[in-house]
């Protein structure tokens, strides 16, 4: 009996779970293991989810899950910081005209129905477990894990993060970079009137938008310039971020109302990175966050992610041969794609940093997004 290949595939996150379920259903023997004891359950607020990204989950199995979770949209508005509506515009269908052009929800619940799909494809899992050395020769690589257990794999796929300590142990030196930018985030009650994302350049933020998360939820966010994060003590962090959205008008004063608990605003920095080259060294190879990160102006990272599990398992699956080859073909597929997206994600934000009062941000959004159309 022939015996079935074997991954290893670290982090659980979008880019790890969704290889696993693909990799899984084409018979490959996969074993992931995921640094938190909780899997990222809980964690983050809310995530803008484009076509491109609903593609992916279609064919994870769970887009019908993620249709009845979530909430969906097909259009965008720009408007002034008191709320007046400058232009909306039809968003592009990246996905298809068969998808919506948005769905937000969520993003514990999104984790949670990757989770399962997980746990349905019969992988192995393992929480709170790191992969420590990695042993590799031409035909695979033996792994030690921070419990002390030792595995042989034929390979390991890296999806660990932009923090990827997978990522330097095999020699990329690439690391996140901050752009100057940082991002307020807090989930609270939907108003009605919101029915999809709308974004104000300008205000006391470069940025102030809010995307429905389900009929009764959304998550809203200000960009701000980056600051020291140890001088911002949790305790304040729902002030810090009502200083900032009690200027704007529109919904903005009901969403205000609610944004009361610092222990449910996430403040983050915006980063930036993408390795060249290849993604790959012998039998390990990135995707998602551990290969590219970029800040969210295009809500592009969660997609880019699961696309890049897509494409890695229908060449793993399409091949006999797990070769250098393989893997160059995979990361110059990905890289002409995931490049645009992270060059234009960077300049949008750029703009405002520099206070560029004529830059055509919809134009270049509306130019990178129709790059995505197309199958990754």
């Amino acid at each position: 009996m022939i015996q079935p290949r074997t991954v290893l595939v670290v982090g659980g996150g979008a880019a790890g779970n969704a290889v696993t379920v693909l990799l899984r259903r084409a018979g490959v023997a996969v074993d992931l293991i995921e640094a938190k004891d909780d899997w990222n359950a809980t964690a983050g607020s809310g995530i803008t989810l484009q076509g491109n990204a609903l593609r992916v989950l279609r064919e994870l199995g769970v887009w019908e899950q993620v249709e009845a979770s979530g909430f969906g949209f097909c259009s965008v508005g720009i408007t002034t910081p008191d709320g007046t509506v400058l232009h909306a515009q039809d968003d592009l269908r990246t996905g298809g005209d068969d998808l919506p052009a948005t769905v937000g929800m969520q993003r514990p619940r999104l984790q949670q129905i990757l989770i399962e799909a997980v746990r349905a494809s019969g992988a192995s899992v393992r929480l709170g477990i790191t992969a420590e050395i990695l042993a590799q020769d031409a035909e695979g690589v033996s792994v030690r894990l921070s419990d002390g257990t030792e595995d042989r794999y034929d390979l390991v796929v890296a999806a660990d993060g932009m923090g990827s300590t997978t990522r330097s142990a095999i020699g990329i030196t690439a690391k996140p970079e901050p752009t100057g930018m940082a991002i307020w985030r807090v989930a609270a009650p939907r108003p009605t009137g919101v029915v999809r994302t709308d974004l104000a350049y300008g205000g006391p933020a470069y940025i102030a938008g809010y995307c429905p998360t389900s009929e009764t939820t959304l998550y809203a966010y200000v960009v701000e310039a980056n600051r020291d994060r140890a001088s911002i003590p949790t305790e304040s962090y729902a002030d810090e971020m009502r200083r900032l959205t009690r200027h704007y008008g529109g919904c903005w004063p009901e969403v205000t109302e609610h944004i009361n608990d610092p222990a449910k605003v996430n403040y983050t920095w915006f980063d930036r990175m993408l390795v060249e080259g290849s993604w790959h060294r012998g039998r390990v190879v990135l995707v998602g966050d551990a290969a590219h990160c970029c800040p969210p102006t295009l809500a592009q990272g969660a997609a880019l992610s699961l696309e890049d599990a897509w494409v890695l398992a229908q060449m793993l699956t399409g091949s006999d041969e797990w070769n250098d080859a393989l893997f160059q073909a995979y990361y110059e597929r990905r890289i002409t794609r995931v490049r645009p997206v992270v060059e234009a994600s960077v300049q949008i934000g750029q703009w405002q940093l520099d206070g560029v009062r004529d830059a055509d941000v919809p134009g270049l959004m509306a130019r990178t997004m129709t790059l995505l159309r197309d199958l990754p």
